[in-house]
């Protein structure tokens, strides 16, 4: 084998959720040591990244990716250890219970936090009291009895009040505690919460891609809208830090350009993402603004540093695919999970 296939098979399997994670300066550069030594991801699908290629076949039935935005993060960091243990499908009570998959079943979270873990990134909420799945799976088949109305928000509308934004301030209390449960087993840990990037746009439509009635695409961003407040509420409550994706996202919606959209329409690409999910655009863009966050820069992300991004997380998956012995564990661990 050729050393350059030899270097990178050993930097894919390195780059595996839970194993050690280093990276070497470059020699024109003088060596300054990462910010962050012990990473641990924490989160739903927002942040595992279904079908963003490549499967991380080792996450059973979380679907995390391997150029997730933990993993593009963890690599520019040059953290020494990182794990990912974030799994679509989560919310809060995962982080302390277990979570069934079709694959099997994923271990708390939490468990993955240890006393020396000084950066935790932490995605979640959107599942919390079934949100972000009834919004999904409600609205767009209402669209047919008033295309130009606001069917949906008049479904979610009980007695003059809104119950999707009523279970999203009881979300916030669990995001809370969820933050608080982060400091006691990591004390030393910076805790990074990383909020949602727009799903519709600000103004217009696309019902090819986004089949929402039209006057449901302002009910759909003001209840992300809202479900971002709690979360930076959240953080703010606790000490910890709030990284804005939803502003900096604008036209990066699933209405925008194919390569300038971060998020999936209603059809679902098994090649790209999942859909209503962030694809390799959004992976890219939500790490490189965790990464300005956490470093004092301005959250903003450019064409140029967007698409260097997507190019770090298409790299990561070469790699991936390049391990032989990345493929053999994960066809291994698939083979044990389907004797259970």
């Amino acid at each position: 084998m050729k050393l350059r296939r030899v270097a990178a098979a050993a930097l894919a399997f390195l780059l595996l959720p839970g194993t050690a994670l280093t990276a070497a300066a470059p020699a024109s550069a003088a060596w300054e040591p990462p910010p962050f030594k012990h990473y641990v991801a924490l989160g739903d699908s927002y942040t595992s990244a279904p079908l963003v290629p490549l499967p991380d076949l080792l996450s059973l039935g979380c679907v995390r990716s391997i150029s997730n935005y933990p993993k593009l993060l963890a690599a520019k960091l040059r953290v020494y250890q990182f794990t990912d243990v974030s799994c679509g499908g989560a919310d809060t009570t995962n982080m302390t219970q277990p979570q069934s998959t079709p694959l099997g079943t994923a271990a708390p979270q939490f468990n993955a936090l240890r006393p020396n873990t000084d950066l935790v990134t932490l995605g979640i909420g959107g599942n919390d009291f079934g949100v972000f799945g009834d919004i999904i799976g409600t609205c767009p088949g209402l669209r047919a009895s008033d295309p130009t109305g606001a069917p949906c928000k008049a479904h979610f509308t009980v007695n003059g009040v809104d119950t999707l934004k009523a279970r999203i301030a009881q979300t916030q209390v669990r995001i809370t505690a969820v933050v608080q449960g982060i400091k006691e087993r990591s004390p030393q840990a910076k805790i990074a919460l990383i909020g949602y990037p727009k799903i519709a746009p600000e103004t217009g439509t696309c019902p090819a891609i986004l089949p929402f009635a039209d006057g449901d695409y302002a009910y759909l961003y003001s209840i992300e809208q809202a479900l971002n407040a709690a979360v930076a509420t959240a953080a703010a409550a606790t000490g910890a830090t709030y990284v804005d994706t939803f502003g900096p996202s604008t036209g990066h919606d699933a209405c925008a350009p194919d390569g300038q959209a971060w998020i999936q329409g209603k059809d679902i690409n098994l090649l790209r993402a999942l859909n209503y999910h962030p694809r390799y655009e959004g992976q890219a863009g939500v790490a490189s603004l965790t990464y300005k966050t956490l470093t004092g820069a301005p959250a903003v992300v450019t064409a140029a540093e967007q698409a260097a991004w997507s190019a770090r997380g298409r790299e990561l998956s070469r790699q991936a695919a390049a391990s032989p012995k990345a493929v053999e564990a994960s066809l291994n661990r698939l083979r044990t999970s389907a004797q259970r």
